[in-house]
């Protein structure tokens, strides 16, 4: 037996509150991209002063 797996559109509250998550994740995404290349280029840095 197959499980029904419609989907199903929600409701007006909710996808307003899945639309604010969506927001924040995306926000989060950027100043997470942003903060590993600082890292990565602290690192190099680093790299590069050892080497001299």
């Amino acid at each position: 037996m197959k499980k029904d797996t419609k989907k199903k559109s929600p409701a007006n509250g909710s996808q307003e509150a899945l639309i604010a998550e969506l927001e924040y994740l995306r926000a989060e995404n950027a100043y997470l991209k942003k903060l590993n290349a600082l890292v990565q280029e602290k690192e190099a840095l680093q790299r590069k002063k050892k080497r001299k």
